[in-house]
């Protein structure tokens, strides 16, 4: 996934949508530049642009897995400098640095949508020097998980020793969390309500709108649910696939569409790939990583 920060503007309203990898170095990028995924410039331009909001409501989805923890908190420090009510609102699997932002919402609007998963960690970085340069390194991973742990803390009501605890779990890689789980530790408040507000007094063509309107949302297309409508309901109109078309005596609602569309549905099939051998890896450092990688799984 590319890295981006999308902003969006309408009437008092701004939507953020941060994803991919926070704040990626340029050293770590291909070498090819139009490849290159996000330089700081680009990042920095972006974080400037969310310190300048002034509108009274911001949403911020994030689809991020982590990065950079520094720019991270440039993020969480520009949102919190806005003064607008800040909603932040996670999904998929979000981690480390991604949470930092997700922290700088207004009391009691951290939302988690219900199939992600949450990971809080010890810092982690990559260095090479003597035993001086080195020491100097785990003061500052020191110092930056102190710093993370505090903001946690802050935000969840918890002491900054429990969160300490909870960052420290597997070796300092920390625990995934179930969105109850992460809700029980103070590290989100609620669940997002527009991603499965399911009740016994909608319909099934409802459910189904309202899960069509949160999988736009996630995909960065809300708005759109409206060109798409018309498709929502209906397996088959006018010829349009005729191996999918229901009998004609028969509704052409969501109950029976979905019946049908199941039992219509195949395994999913995957083609076999070989993983790409170390020795064809590129002389740069993202190759060197790569082989670090591999000749370390081989060692366990």
């Amino acid at each position: 996934m590319k890295t981006a920060i999308k902003i969006k503007n309408e009437a008092d309203l701004t939507t953020i949508d941060i994803e991919g990898t926070i704040g990626l170095s340029e050293a770590w990028q291909f070498d090819n530049p139009e490849s290159r995924i996000a330089t700081y410039e680009q990042f920095k331009e972006s974080v400037s642009r969310i310190a300048d909001i002034k509108d009274a409501h911001i949403r911020v989805n994030i689809r991020s897995t982590g990065g950079d923890v520094n720019d991270a908190i440039l993020i969480y420090e520009a949102l919190r400098a806005t003064g607008a009510h800040v909603t932040t609102c996670c999904y998929g699997y979000t981690a480390s640095a991604a949470t930092i932002v997700a922290q700088a919402a207004t009391e009691g609007c951290r939302l988690i949508a219900p199939s992600s998963l949450y990971l809080i960690h010890n810092s982690l970085c990559a260095t090479e020097g003597n035993a001086d340069e080195l020491q100097a390194e785990v003061e500052m991973l020191r110092q930056t998980d102190r710093r993370l742990a505090e903001i946690y803390a802050t935000r969840s009501g918890r002491s900054v020793e429990d969160i300490a605890t909870l960052m420290q779990e597997n070796g300092g890689r920390g625990r995934w969390l179930s969105p109850e789980e992460a809700i029980a530790e103070g590290l989100v408040d609620a669940l997002d309500s527009i991603s499965a507000p399911e009740s016994e007094e909608l319909s099934l063509a409802e459910r189904t709108k309202l899960g069509v309107k949160a999988l736009l949302r996630v995909m960065g297309l809300e708005g759109e649910e409206e060109k798409l409508a018309g498709d929502i309901n209906v397996v088959s109109r006018s010829g349009e696939h005729p191996e999918l078309r229901l009998p004609t005596d028969a509704a052409t609602g969501s109950s029976v569409a979905l019946d049908h569309g199941q039992r219509q549905a195949q395994p999913t099939t995957i083609k076999a790939v070989d993983d790409p051998a170390t020795t064809d890896a590129e002389n740069s450092d993202r190759g060197r990583a790569y082989e670090s990688d591999a000749r370390n799984m081989r060692l366990r």
